[in-house]
């Protein structure tokens, strides 16, 4: 079965607090270059090239490549496409839940790129020789993602998993359904008790869905239709000063003041719909043990919801060196100093029952909004660069960049002791390691007025499995990868025009709306999980399709 702990943790991060976290801080910190549409379509594979507005992101030294001064736009165009359906927890490949394969598909629009850069003219042989000044707007990271999955399921249930975590957790019936329950409770269980979803019986609780057996063993009374949605959108752009100096168009300097917008929308849902309501009888009884008729009823459907956001705010300075150090070959490289950022979050939690019968009715719950604010520093990112011109016929070009994510380090918490933030830390430092990004690119020019640019990222993220003496323990690290092609049109005035499509190829996600709860004890008195009553686990494949296009002038 591929319970992942990246399953877990992506759990945990859906559903628990939806604050500091050692995974949320690596989702906003890590890049994904959009920039120009001939940048992209070379792979972002810059560090050495410069020239471009789209490249300043990644060496500041970019600007002062370029002897003239220009203006950029580029508006662009992604499609999201995901595919979900269940992962069978089997050998033999039966899958319980989840059985059906549905894709979702997303389009949206968006401006990876707006800038303008000047360029001044010493008028020295050598020396200082251009002096460039520019003010830019990169898309850093792009947070798309739309999921849709559904399946029958008989052995497990959303509610069931509710029921037992209040169970073993001892919540008291009267702190759940208090005034001030929201304020003193988790609040799934307070939503759950509200809405119906599960209710006490004797010293446990019980889900909607589930019939109780003499030994107080809860299992699922009926087929229910399980329905799970995800919807994230948001992106990363950095606003950036820039300076650039051409000495001897030997070497080449560039420095960044930057400052870096974050927008990060997290939604999911989950519903349970009874097939036949008959099978999820709910009936009380009264002192003698005699059920009450009059209150008997029937489940037929509930949904769970919640949402979480983030906005932020991130300061840091870059710089940039490019060298020539002889005809055609280009060396370069850039340091990002530690990244300080500010996290304001919101979020909250709701759900909704329909029951029929005597006893039957709609009921709902919703928190109140939750709010929080937190801040990170990451560390320092470095990228080098090589490239090789041949004359004006095209040239080829590769990248490295690196960032040891576990030296990411939270630094205050309006809510969170600062124990709770050693601890997040101590995980961080445990759990993510160095990341590594391999960016390549090649333009050839048939004539000087069209070009034809190809680009290949690939991407090795920054977590990391730890030898615990007997085992690897904690996530292995995912792969993803980038292909683009464009095209490219320049005049022999002042206008330009690029377009570029890419593609990303996202790692595969197996994720766990709810976990097991079903247990069993084995013949050596221990408790284990019953092989028949695996929890659903759904396999989610994602791609990001980009289409861009920059117009420009050159002045």
């Amino acid at each position: 079965m591929k319970k992942t702990v990246i399953t877990i943790l992506m759990a945990l991060v859906a559903v628990s607090s939806y604050a500091q976290s050692a995974y949320s801080a690596l989702t906003l910190s890590e890049n994904d270059y959009e920039g120009t549409a001939r940048t992209a379509a070379m792979g972002n594979a810059f560090t050495a090239l410069g020239g471009d507005l789209g490249a300043v992101t990644i060496n500041p030294a970019s600007t002062a490549v370029a002897k003239y001064s220009q203006f950029t736009i580029t508006p662009g165009l992604s499609i999201v496409s995901s595919t979900a359906t269940g992962a069978s927890p089997y050998e033999n490949g039966d899958l319980p839940y989840f059985e059906r394969t549905i894709r979702s598909n997303r389009t949206k629009f968006s401006l990876p790129n707006i800038g303008i850069s000047l360029n001044f003219d010493t008028g020295r042989k050598s020396g200082v020789k251009n002096i460039s000044a520019a003010f830019v707007v990169n898309k850093t990271a792009t947070y798309d993602q739309n999921v849709y999955a559904a399946g029958t399921n008989s052995t497990t249930s959303f509610m069931g998993q509710m029921a037992y975590e209040a169970s073993v957790n001892g919540y008291s019936s009267t702190d759940l359904g208090s005034q001030d329950a929201f304020n003193i409770m988790p609040w799934k269980p307070v939503i759950g008790y509200n809405t119906g979803m599960i209710d006490p019986y004797d010293d446990i609780y019980v889900g909607a869905t589930e019939k109780v057996y003499d030994d107080k063993t809860a299992f699922m009374a009926g087929t229910v239709d399980q329905a799970y949605g995800r919807n994230i959108t948001g992106g990363k752009y950095e606003y950036l000063l820039n300076v650039g100096m051409n000495i001897s168009d030997f070497v080449y300097l560039g420095v960044n003041l930057s400052m870096h917008s974050i927008d990060y929308s997290y939604s999911e849902y989950f519903k349970e719909t009874a097939i036949d309501p008959n099978e999820f009888k709910i009936s009380y009884v009264d002192g003698n043990g005699n059920e009450i008729s009059e209150l008997t009823k029937y489940f037929n459907k509930m949904k769970y919801n919640m949402s979480y956001d983030y906005i932020g705010t991130a300061y840091s300075a870059k710089f940039g060196v490019i060298v020539t150090p002889m005809q055609g070959l280009r060396l370069g490289a850039a340091i990002q100093t530690p990244t300080l950022t500010t996290i304001e979050e919101s979020w909250t939690e709701g759900g909704e029952t329909e029951f029929s019968g005597v006893g039957g009715g709609k009921y709902s719950s919703e928190s109140p909004y939750g709010e929080n604010s937190w801040s990170f520093r990451t560390p320092l990112k470095a990228n080098l660069g090589l490239a090789y011109t041949f004359g004006s016929f095209g040239l080829i070009s590769t990248d490295y960049e690196l960032c040891n994510y576990g030296n990411t380090r939270y630094q205050s918490s309006r809510y969170t002791d600062r124990s709770v933030l050693e601890e997040i830390n101590d995980e961080m430092r445990n759990s993510y390691g160095i990341s590594h990004k391999v960016r390549a690119g090649m333009e050839i020019k048939p004539s000087p007025a069209f070009a034809i640019r190809a680009g290949y990222n690939l991407n090795i993220s920054a977590e990391k499995a730890i030898w615990d003496g007997s085992d690897y323990v904690g996530i292995n690290p995912t792969f993803s990868h980038k292909a683009a092609l464009g095209l490219g049109f320049s005049s022999n005035k002042s206008f330009f025009a690029d377009i570029a499509c890419t593609r990303a190829f996202l790692p595969k996600e197996y994720f766990m709306p709810y976990g097991d709860y079903v247990f069993t004890y084995t013949k050596e008195g221990d408790i284990a999980v019953d092989p028949n009553y695996y929890a659903p686990e759904i396999l989610i494949k994602s791609s990001l399709w980009n289409v861009i296009l920059t117009l420009g002038f050159r002045f």
